[in-house]
This record gives structure tokens, C-alpha cells and sequence, in this order.
């Protein structure tokens, strides 16, 4: 694209309804996400799970550094350096399950089990957190489990990837909760500073464990996961910031679509019928759960002074 095209292409998006461009913006995070599990299925091919983990974590800590040189070392004292700890462990150590699923499994089938998150995060919130939580999500969150069973092969034989991909969302989920009770005191460097550090460092063991020599190749490709990781959660946030919740939540689950595109045309993976009826089991409940904490949240005033974006799904939740 030119540069003088740039500012109408600019001009026009800007004209678009805040809706429209927020669900634009989970739509290409869904694309980055979903080229991200293309490249991490690639290069499964020939390193180890816990090797590319470790390189997706080495380069998510170069990434922060220029960050933390900018409000500098003086702002990353902590006072929970075991939470960190903690956190840095359990967020690794999802990693791990999650690449070693999208190794192993169909595209979309590992994608579909991400989804996962919101069911577990409703009992550790109300656990961990003090929520309230009542009959009406905690049915969508048994539609969701059951959906979860259908997907893992009722009466068959369990992938052992299937397991750890539902360890793996079950850990993010834990990782949520504690990021929750951090960021009260705790900056998004900080965090993301001292997660760096702790998945570095805990990936580096196994990584040299089943240490393959990767070629230039891998390198720049295991650079580009961390950099499409990067602008996924980039377009995301800028989606929820523009966009009404309720509104852009839905486009999220197009990430099902694109692996389910990108396995059959690249990996040439179809889905079975358990694959199918267990995904939509899923997507019903984790979206029926979405849009009714992102309705709850939002602050009751008048729709035509209602013109700001509201955080994203779940903040000031009222008992359901």
C-alpha cells in the first residue's frame, strides 16, 4: 500500500461504526492466533514442544526489556515475588500443554480446547476470589464440560494430547486468577517482566533435555510466533478498547473457523462428528457465559449516554 492511500484507508476504517471496528480487530487477532498455531505445528514437526516453548518464552522477554529500561529497575520491586514465582510456573508450564496439543491434535481440535478457560476460571474464581456465581452459569458451565466429554471420544479410547491441552487451559485459567489479585499492586511490566524471566528460565531445563540444533529457518519462524503472539493480543485489547463487549466477544470463536480452514488446506485435518458436536456444546456455553458477564458489567445508564467502550468480559461481574 502507498503512503498516500494509507491516510484514506485510515479515514475510512475510523468511519466505521465502534462495533464494527472492534469486531474487525478480534477478527485479525483470530488470524494472527491461528497463523500462530500454523507455525508452532510446523515447527512440532522436528523440535520438541518444550524447545519451541522455551524460544516463544526468550522471545517474549526481549520483547518487554525495552519497556522495563523505560520506566526503570527501581519500578519492578515487588512485594509477592512468590506469586510471581507461581505464576511464572503455571504460565510455562500452560505453554507447554499447549503447544505439545497443537502438535499433536487437529488445528482446530486444540483451539477448540483453549475455549475451555472460562469453564474452569468460573469454580476458581469463586474459590480463589470470592465471586458470586449462581444456577443460570453454572448450567452453561455443565453444557460446556459436556461438551468437553464429547469432544475427548465418549466410549473410545482418550488422546493423551486431549488431556493435556484441558490441563493447559485449566492452568491459564488459574494464571487469570492470580494475575487478578497481582494487578492490584503489581504494573503490567512488572508482570510481564518477571513472567519472562521465571518462563525463561524454567523452559531453559527440558529445552535442553531434547535439544535439537534449530536451523536459521526455525529461528526466524520462532520469531514470527512471538511476534504473531504479540499482535494477537495487541488487536484483542484494541477490539475490547473500541468495541462493546457483548458486541465483539462473538467474533473471538471465528479462531475455530480459521484453524479448521488452515488444517484442512495446509494439514489436510477434517473434523469428525464428535469433533463437531462437542465444539458447538462448547462455543454455546463459554459464549452464553461471555456475553452474560460482559451484559452484567456494563454500568446502567442511559443508552443515549452509553457511549463509551466497557471493559472486557467479566469486569464487575453481579451475581448470575
Amino acid at each position: 500500500m502507498s503512503d498516500d492511500a494509507r491516510p484514506v484507508m485510515r479515514a475510512r476504517v475510523a468511519e466505521l461504526p465502534p462495533n464494527v471496528r472492534g469486531a474487525l480487530w478480534v477478527l485479525l487477532a483470530g488470524i494472527f492466533f491461528s497463523v500462530m498455531g500454523v507455525l508452532i505445528k510446523l515447527l512440532g514437526e522436528r523440535l520438541d514442544s518444550f524447545q519451541i516453548a522455551f524460544f516463544r518464552a526468550l522471545f517474549g522477554l526481549v520483547a518487554v526489556l525495552p519497556f522495563v529500561w523505560g520506566i526503570g529497575l527501581a519500578e519492578l520491586k515487588t512485594q509477592y515475588p512468590v506469586k510471581h514465582l507461581v505464576r511464572g510456573i503455571m504460565g510455562v508450564t500452560a505453554m507447554f500443554c499447549g503447544f505439545y496439543a497443537i502438535t499433536h491434535l487437529a488445528l482446530a481440535d486444540a483451539v477448540a480446547f483453549t475455549f475451555t478457560r472460562p469453564l474452569f476460571l468460573i469454580p476458581l474464581a469463586v474459590l480463589f476470589l470470592g465471586e458470586q456465581v449462581r444456577a443460570r452459569r453454572w448450567t452453561a458451565t455443565g453444557v460446556g464440560f459436556i461438551g468437553v466429554l464429547v469432544m475427548l471420544r465418549p466410549g473410545g479410547s482418550m488422546e493423551l494430547a486431549a488431556l493435556v491441552a484441558i490441563v493447559g487451559a485449566f492452568l491459564v485459567a488459574a494464571v487469570s486468577v492470580l494475575i487478578k489479585q497481582l494487578t492490584v499492586t503489581e504494573k503490567p511490566t512488572t508482570l510481564l517482566f518477571y513472567f519472562g524471566i521465571v518462563s525463561t528460565t524454567v523452559a531453559l531445563v527440558p529445552a535442553l533435555l531434547v535439544w535439537t540444533q534449530p536451523t536459521w529457518q526455525e529461528l526466524l519462524m520462532m520469531a514470527a510466533v512471538g511476534a504473531c503472539g504479540a499482535s494477537a493480543q495487541t488487536c484483542m485489547i484494541r477490539g475490547f478498547a473500541v468495541g462493546e463487549a457483548t458486541a465483539v466477544v462473538p467474533f473471538d470463536y471465528a479462531r475455530l473457523i480459521f484453524a479448521g480452514l488452515f488444517g484442512f488446506f495446509i494439514f489436510t485435518e477434517v473434523p469428525d462428528l464428535w469433533t463437531v458436536a462437542g465444539a458447538l456444546l462448547l462455543v454455546g456455553s463459554t459464549l452464553y457465559i461471555a456475553l452474560r458477564e460482559a451484559r452484567l458489567g456494563r454500568p446502567k445508564r442511559p443508552p443515549v449516554l452509553d457511549q463509551g467502550a466497557p471493559g472486557p468480559p467479566g469486569a464487575g461481574l453481579k451475581p448470575d
